[in-house]
């Protein structure tokens, strides 16, 4: 795919989040479903995003590592924060007292009624990875009803750029609904794409901070990133070969001098 015409459709106008310092736009997206992914109970999978100019997104990273900082403590019933849940028929995790591995298995395939859910007063903060670098991140959160906070994370685990706050009240329907082990209904599925503006960043990023606090009503959320574009083999080569000749003529330079 170009990546001129990927970037464009970051342009699109769109509403659905709160930025702690210069103000940015996030984007909207439709999601396309594999055939036959419209059980709400069952298994719900994400086949491409089509972005507002018509470009067709397919080449995702999804979460391969979850680092969980702080998760309130599940001690029965509607306790805890995080947790990893499923559709009702749908194959996946479901446990309520959240580990690392559990998350990473709920956020790390193309599954959308594999979620994090958090209940409605939890507290979370969880750093997550992707399998490879990404250039936007899509999310998606099942009521429609919640906020969430974003964060980007250098290489050392550091956070850089700025937080975001997600309002999914405010995004657009996805198109779908999903019914999971944690309610006792489908609800409607809302969907939001990030690029990295909104994150006030230029290059491409491989984790993330995902926070929840008690006034945020719980998200139940899936996030999956666009890999992120590499140079073709030739720029590389052409890159390496441009190097190489700086660092000739500033060796003869040296010389002269």
């Amino acid at each position: 795919m170009n990546l001129k015409h990927f970037l464009s459709g970051f342009g699109l106008l769109t509403a659905g989040f709160v930025l702690s310092g210069t103000s940015a736009q996030a984007f909207n997206f439709t999601t396309n479903l594999a055939p036959g992914s419209n059980d709400p109970k069952g298994d719900i999978f994400l086949q491409s995003v089509t972005l507002g100019d018509g470009t067709t997104v397919s080449n995702f990273s999804v979460v391969n590592r979850a680092t969980i900082i702080l998760n309130d403590e599940w001690t029965g019933g509607n306790t805890g924060a995080a947790s990893s849940d499923r559709g009702d028929n749908a194959s996946g995790v479901k446990l309520e007292a959240a580990t690392n591995a559990s998350i990473a298995a709920s956020l790390g395939n193309l599954n959308l009624s594999n979620i994090v859910d958090t209940e409605d007063t939890g507290s979370f903060k969880i750093n997550v990875s992707f399998e490879r670098a990404v250039s936007s991140l899509f999310f998606w959160e099942r009521g429609m009803n919640s906020k969430l906070g974003v964060q980007a994370l250098d290489s050392s685990g550091n956070l850089i750029g700025r937080f975001l706050t997600l309002d999914s009240r405010t995004w657009q329907y996805a198109g779908f609904s999903i019914d999971t082990t944690e309610i006792s209904g489908a609800q409607r599925v809302g969907s939001l794409g990030v690029s990295l503006a909104d994150l006030g960043i230029s290059g491409p990023i491989q984790s993330i901070q995902l926070t929840s606090s008690r006034s945020f009503n719980g998200p139940d959320f899936k996030v999956v990133g666009a890999t992120a574009a590499v140079p073709e083999p030739t720029t590389m080569a052409g890159l390496a070969l441009a190097g190489a000749g700086m660092a000739a003529l500033r060796r003869r330079q040296s010389k002269k001098a």
